[in-house]
């Protein structure tokens, strides 16, 4: 049976043939499989054991002080945790790492683009930022049980690129107006996307360390098994001349396990090599202990494909160089004056511009719902909107 031990180094697990075990015997297995002698150990069901803070307060925890305790009696079956307390240091057994992470699939089938938001994201980093800077946004769009993922929406949330670096100064209130929105249209957030830079074009990593960090944080807060992380950037091509190339990924179970488990060094230090991520101890990669892997072993690679959406992509993107205005409404709304007023009105841009005026619970998942199923817009959205327009 296998148990899981809960102590200050993280979650591990020993196995133990028999199933009328003792705690003395429970006790040799965790020091033969996780290397805490036996006479350091201090165990307990108790979870307060690793809030102890002095000797004195782990003699309270006596659940599992008998060396003759059946741990069957104590409730303890295949895949209880308990928890351990020990003076000193131990060797952590880092995870193994296999050169077959490389191999592992994708848990998304493949990935496709609405054609409108991809060219609205890449056309603004090529042609007014000239990939001179990072740049990010956050997908949102369906995922269909096969695991195919479909992205119909990029929000750019607040943020600060420079050529290493993107920072995302993050608005948690405009965050859950995007999220309103994206529940009225029957969408959700399935993933990262992200420019690198041409002084990156130099470099031979694939994603450098800090995106890789920056990509399994999201991964792992996204809280989607199908979470795509995409990365765009300038190529030069045979002519000399440069495409704007997409690529795909999902960081690998493994990376996201470490991620969670503490194991990345978030302080990242410029001497290191950008192709490596650092870890706070040591892991296995190809039979070595290292703490250094290369950033390639946490990438599985996804195909892209692309799509036209349900949504146009024509409005002013948020948060960008210059502020969205009423006057814009005005201007968008004129120009497909011939269009049903829902037609005029579906394009997430817009309709982040307008939740900022409406009631987050009730109008904004309502209007996007109209959007959804492309009905007719009830009168006193249509009345408020344009007087919106019209106020600019």
């Amino acid at each position: 049976m296998m148990i899981r031990i809960r102590s200050r180094d993280g979650l591990e697990r020993v196995s133990i043939e028999n199933s009328v075990a003792t705690v003395a015997q429970l006790k040799s297995e965790i020091e033969s499989q996780l290397r805490v002698p036996v006479h350091a150990q201090i165990l307990s069901t108790n979870q307060n054991l690793l809030l102890a803070k002095t000797p004195n307060d782990l003699t309270q925890f006596t659940d599992m002080s008998d060396p003759n305790t059946l741990i069957s009696s104590l409730k303890i079956a295949h895949g209880s945790i308990i928890f351990l307390a020990y003076e000193g240091e131990r060797t952590v057994a880092g995870p193994t790492f296999h050169p077959l992470a490389l191999l592992e699939n994708p848990h998304c089938e493949l990935v496709s683009f609405d054609r409108d938001a991809a060219n609205a994201f890449q056309h603004y980093v090529n042609e007014t930022l000239a990939f001179a800077v990072k740049r990010g946004g956050l997908m949102y769009g369906t995922v269909s049980e096969e695991g195919k993922v479909e992205v119909d929406f990029i929000y750019e949330p607040p943020q600060q690129g420079t050529e290493e670096n993107l920072i995302l100064l993050r608005d948690p209130d405009e965050e859950k107006l995007v999220e309103a929105i994206a529940l009225g249209l029957g969408m959700r957030k399935v993933g990262f996307i992200f420019t690198q830079t041409i002084s990156q074009d130099k470099k031979d990593y694939t994603m450098s360390n800090a995106e890789i960090l920056q990509a399994v944080e999201l991964h792992a807060e996204g809280d989607l098994k199908e979470w795509v992380t995409a990365v765009v950037k300038l190529e030069v091509n045979e002519d000399g001349g440069a495409d704007v190339h997409f690529e795909a990924f999902q960081m690998s179970d493994m990376c996201v396990r470490l991620f969670k488990e503490g194991w990345f060094e978030r302080d990242i230090q410029e001497e290191i090599d950008p192709k490596l991520s650092r870890m706070t101890k040591d892991v296995v990669v190809g039979g070595k202990d290292t703490r250094e892997v290369d950033n390639d072993f946490f990438l599985v690679v996804v195909k892209i494909f692309d799509h036209q959406g349900p949504l146009s992509s024509t409005f002013p993107i948020e948060n960008r160089k210059s502020p969205v205005t009423m006057k814009a409404l005005k201007n968008h709304l004129d120009r497909a004056k011939g269009l049903p007023f829902v037609k005029r009105i579906s394009d997430f841009h817009l309709l982040l511009l307008l939740a900022r005026f409406l009631d987050i619970n009730a109008d904004v998942p309502a209007l996007a719902g109209c959007v959804q199923t492309q009905a007719t817009i009830p009168e006193g959205y249509q009345l408020l909107i344009e007087s919106l327009a019209s106020a600019s």
